[in-house]
């Protein structure tokens, strides 16, 4: 029997799914900020469209759990992933496959999302098929801020995980002159080369250009395995009037190596197998069969135009083209109980996707009385078509502790799947932003028309679903003049896949509403920022799998409840601390499957906390000349409670992650504009299974990484 292996996205999808939807990005959050050499605060207001409203609404204002990273912190921490940006946020687990870099699989409030359709670039989604290979990855170093909403999003956005949404926001065009180069070197061979070029192209700096690009290459910690990536992105913004804006923006990138992507038996994992335990840089694959090679293509445009101070029209539209290859040949259990050997299987598959996405969209700021509105009226769009051809075949069994490659597969590789996978969605919604005296209230409703078509040429089959859906959401929040802002809110979710259940049939979309309460506080003056949150969210026909070459199913209903607490602080000036805790209780309510009633779902740690603090001895922090340009940061990651298996038979080992980084402003020894900074993840060099798909399908913990870096900013 060939055993096909649906891994990449699909599979490790498996556990408590969902799939999400994406807002409209920048960072909104009233702050404060030191100025020049001055120890005074001055209170400003960074502003744009938040991902969790599409319109320009403060973190403290808005009644949802809001979190953000910015490019500072990106660069303090030496962010290579987006994952990694989003490993200090609560309630987000980015460990679910362990140190592989394929994709950026985040796990919100104990949701899956193997699609990674919970990613939004510029206010777009960023268009994969969840039952494929295709799922698309944004380097970090194109991005200028990460925002991350928790919960449900589908009245603004359609189709979504219950679990949250990130909102990804690329670097725009700047009017005024910025070039950088930044070189990198480090463990495991890894090397890069990247710059950002921006400024004016006119006199009247009316135009302005950038062009952001990067070259990397790494071998991995798993034998035989590299990584490698070139991208680059040319943007170009035109005031074309006093009123109107245009961006134009293209993103090309090309993956020819792209990682290890497997997992071993918890057996020999965790514990050991035959007196032996497997080694964290094991390869179960064969390195002339071996392969992951994506190409991504986006272009698009964002269009503003202001007709008065108070109604402003926007309009964003881009197109998506990917191919991948796939070759990759895996391990799949023991061969018995007493051998040290692996089964082994081939799984390959090639695929091209093509999509579209468009929102259109009007904003008014109106009054009425003494409420102040702010009303966002829009239509999206979205379209997606993927052709996928996969293949199964089998090859010999392998030693996993004393490994000998070089083996040849046992008979035919023969084409398994020949299909075509489609899918559109046209929603219309409104939304009101009241402002009444201290209390703000926010209504907001949606109707979506989605449509999905799976041709199946191999066996001359096709399945279709014609689904409409209505989203809604409410939500109250109290701001009080000493910072303090108490809210409740409600939202709700709808996801439909492309999943097909063992008849070929496709599953219904799953259902989700979110409650959802907590406290935000910001003293006046000040950019610390304090948040407390309980929500609760149910989710119906949820689909899903025990095996990667199982068919998918629809279990029942699933349950996440908890409680999540941020607080980022500025201690002096200088020294900033970011905590982070989460408790997250998901669990299935409802099974097919009678046995699983009551379980806790997989990829979901119950208990997660973090630490990071940062100190800058910049600004004359203690007037030591060259200890000026330094800073220094460190940081603490805790997971515990990750059950390994959907019968929560066996749990993953709790752990704990140390990460640091070392940074100098080399124009305090007459460098001017360069910088040098050393980041290592895992600074302890633990050895740790990250989590587990399945009692077949454990995922090895990243080894210490320790990365180099050199910039010249001119």
């Amino acid at each position: 029997m060939h055993h096909v292996l649906r891994y990449p996205v699909s599979a490790l999808a498996c556990a408590c799914l969902s799939f999400p939807v994406w807002a409209q990005q920048t960072v909104t959050t009233s702050i404060p900020a030191t100025s020049g050499d001055s120890a005074s605060l001055d209170t400003v207001t960074v502003t744009g469209q938040s991902a969790a409203t599409k319109t320009e609404t403060p973190i403290l204002e808005t009644p949802q759990t809001v979190s953000n990273v910015d490019r500072e912190e990106m660069d303090e921490r030496g962010v290579r992933t987006l994952r990694e940006a989003a490993q200090y946020t609560p309630g987000v687990y980015t460990n679910q496959v362990g140190a592989s870099n394929r994709y950026d699989y985040l796990v919100m409030r104990g949701f899956s999302d193997g699609s990674l359709s919970n990613t939004y670039l510029d206010g777009l989604k960023v268009m994969g098929d969840a039952n494929s290979y295709s799922s698309m990855v944004i380097d970090p170093w194109f991005l200028n801020n990460v925002e991350i909403v928790k919960g449900p999003a589908s009245v603004l956005y359609g189709r979504s995980s219950p679990g949250g949404l990130v909102a990804l926001t690329s670097k725009k065009p700047l009017f005024e002159n910025r070039n950088e180069l930044r070189f990198s070197t480090g463990t495991n061979s890894q090397r890069s080369a990247a710059f950002d070029f921006s400024g004016p192209l006119d006199d009247e700096r009316r135009v302005a250009y950038r062009l952001v690009g990067i070259g990397s290459k790494a071998d991995t910690q798993f034998d035989h395995v590299e990584e490698e990536r070139y991208a680059i992105a040319p943007s170009i913004t035109w005031d074309a009037t006093d009123d109107t804006t245009i961006t134009f923006m293209a993103y090309l990138q090309k993956d020819p190596e792209g990682g290890y992507h497997s997992g071993v038996p918890y057996e020999g994992a965790v514990t050991s197998h035959n007196g032996h335990h497997i080694s964290n840089n094991f390869f179960d694959g064969e390195d002339d069969y071996d392969k992951f090679e994506r190409t991504q293509r986006m272009f698009g445009y964002d269009l503003e135009h202001r007709f008065s101070d108070d109604i402003t029209a926007r309009q964003k539209l881009r197109y998506l083209n990917s191919d991948v290859e796939l070759n990759q040949v895996y391990g799949y259990g023991w061969v018995s109980t007493d051998s040290n050997e692996l089964n082994r299987y081939y799984s390959g598959g090639r695929e091209s996707l093509d999509a579209w996405t468009l929102d259109n969209q009007v904003e008014a700021k109106l009054q009425s009385g003494f409420i102040d509105h702010t009303v966002l009226v829009g239509v999206d769009y979205q379209k997606r078509r993927n052709d996928v051809v996969w293949t199964a075949g089998s090859f010999p069994s392998l030693d996993a502790f004393n490994p000998s490659y070089g083996a040849e597969p046992i008979g035919d590789i023969a084409v398994t799947n020949d299909e075509r996978h489609e899918l559109s969605q046209t929603g219309i919604y409104l939304q009101d932003q009241m402002a009444i005296d201290q209390w703000r209230v926010t209504l907001g409703g949606r109707y979506d028309w989605v449509d999905i078509k799976n041709t199946d040429h191999y066996n001359d089959t096709e399945s279709t679903l014609d689904d409409t859906q209505f989203s809604g959401r409410a939500g109250v929040l109290y701001l009080f003049d000493n910072g303090v802002a108490p809210y409740l809110s409600y939202n709700t979710a709808f996801t439909p896949t492309s999943f097909v259940d063992a008849n070929g049939d496709l599953l219904e979309p799953m259902e989700g509403e979110q409650w959802e309460t907590g406290l935000k506080y910001q003293p006046p003056g000040s950019r610390d920022l304090y948040t407390l949150s309980l929500f609760r969210i149910n989710q119906e026909n949820v689909a899903t799998k025990e095996q990667p070459t199982d068919p998918y199913r629809s279990v029942g209903e699933i349950r996440s409840q908890g409680i999540e607490l941020q607080a980022q602080t500025w201690l002096t000036d200088n020294f900033r601390l970011q905590a982070g805790y989460s408790y997250t209780d998901i669990r299935y309510t409802k099974s097919d499957d009678p046995n699983e009633d009551g379980n806790y779902a997989i990829y979901a740690p119950r208990h997660q906390a973090s630490l990071w603090g940062h100190y800058s001895f910049k600004n004359g922090a203690f007037d030591n000349g060259a200890l000026d340009g330094l800073d220094v940061g460190v940081g603490v990651r805790y997971y515990a409670d990750i059950y390994a298996d959907r019968a929560n038979t066996e749990m993953v080992p709790d752990y704990t992650l140390v990460d640091a980084a070392v940074g100098y402003d080399l124009s305090q020894v007459g460098l001017q504009g360069v910088s040098a900074r050393v980041n290592v993840g895992n600074l302890l060099d633990k050895e740790y299974v990250a989590s587990c798909n399945s009692l077949e399908y454990c995922y090895f913990g990243a080894e210490r990484n320790v990365t180099a870096t050199v910039a010249y900013e001119f």
